[in-house]
């Protein structure tokens, strides 16, 4: 039953996505908000890049800085979503079956895929824990 599962049965859309000139600050306020670890950098509605939380906090400034709290505070601000992106986004169909998204996942270690039309235009997000909730859901259905 598994091998017969895709993608777009599970994945959450529509993906929270933001552009190239978002500041770092705000990518980090939608992720907080959403409760989620990835953003999808979308220009025209195409995926080109994504950002994930530890993007985020490498770009953050160090503790150990000796510029002042104003200081740290504009340049953080400059900071915008296209300087930390990675570019070469590995990402799936909606077609494509679950199981390989999770191979891929497994394969690359990354706990979360953007999901792509033929077009390369952004229609969802499939994440490690959407990958859970389809298990725990098939163990549940199993039982009864």
């Amino acid at each position: 039953m598994i091998n017969q599962i895709k993608v777009n049965e599970w994945m959450t859309s529509p993906a929270i996505s933001v552009e190239q000139p978002t500041p770092i600050s705000t990518a980090h306020q939608i992720m907080k908000k959403n409760s989620i670890r990835r953003l999808p950098v979308i220009e025209d509605e195409k995926l080109i890049g994504i950002v994930t939380i530890g993007d985020i906090r490498e770009a953050s400034p160090s503790d150990a800085t000796t510029l002042s709290i104003w200081e740290l505070n504009y340049l953080w601000a400059q900071l915008i979503v296209e300087k930390v992106m990675t570019r070469n986004v590995i990402s799936i169909h909606p077609e494509d079956l679950i199981i390989d998204a999770a191979e891929v996942m497994l394969e690359k270690k990354v706990s979360g895929l953007p999901v792509v039309d033929a077009e390369n235009k952004l229609v969802g997000v499939l994440t490690e824990s959407d990958i859970f909730r389809m298990l725990v859901k098939m163990r549940t259905q199993e039982a009864t």
